[in-house]
């Protein structure tokens, strides 16, 4: 009796052990994140729709800073003339104005930076999305993040699979793309 209790109690104990070892090996890949963002189109045209705006923008205040230095300059130029309580006045108006510049610079930078920002969370967030259905696709139990925020010091190459999630991302963002020129 106690040797058939003690041959089952081996048999399970053999058994978890060879489940344990099934349960251990997995499979896994990893996403160069930095390359990720740097080679998805979608990522490309939010940066790019940001930069034109800043120019279009930036161009806008460049005339008025124009403005702004010539008229600068002209007080520099009549302030002897005029004398010095008119330099004063002068003077504060033109410091006023300059201010006035200043804020309107780091208000349109800031507006820019904020809507920018709402759209490369949203990029992200699907990334996300679409990164983890893959990974359930292709039988996956981890795939991990390298790039600037490195999770993984080191890894083989061959788990590398970048290339095949930045070619899938933009064949979706085409597809998107081409479902919208259609309405």
């Amino acid at each position: 009796m106690k040797k058939s209790i003690l041959i089952i109690a081996l048999a399970i104990s053999i058994i978890s052990c060879k489940e344990a070892a099934k349960e251990e090996s997995f499979k896994s890949a990893y996403i160069d994140t930095s390359e990720l963002i740097k080679n998805y189109t979608e990522a490309k045209d939010i940066e790019a729709k940001y930069k034109a705006k800043s120019q279009e923008q930036g161009r806008q205040l460049e005339t008025e800073m124009s403005r702004f230095k010539a008229e600068a300059a002209t007080f520099e130029r009549d302030a002897k003339a005029n004398g010095q309580a008119w330099a004063q006045q002068k003077g504060a108006e033109l410091q006023q104005r300059q201010q006035q510049l200043q804020y309107a610079e780091q208000a349109i930078s800031q507006k820019l930076q904020e809507e920018s920002g709402v759209e490369m969370d949203s990029l992200v967030s699907n990334v996300k999305k679409i990164i983890k259905q893959y990974g359930k696709d292709k039988g996956y139990d981890y795939v991990y993040g390298t790039g600037e925020a490195a999770s993984i010091l080191y890894a083989k190459d061959k788990y590398d699979i970048t290339k095949e999630m930045i070619q899938l991302l933009n064949d979706k963002y085409k597809a998107a793309a081409k479902k919208e020129e259609k309405k």
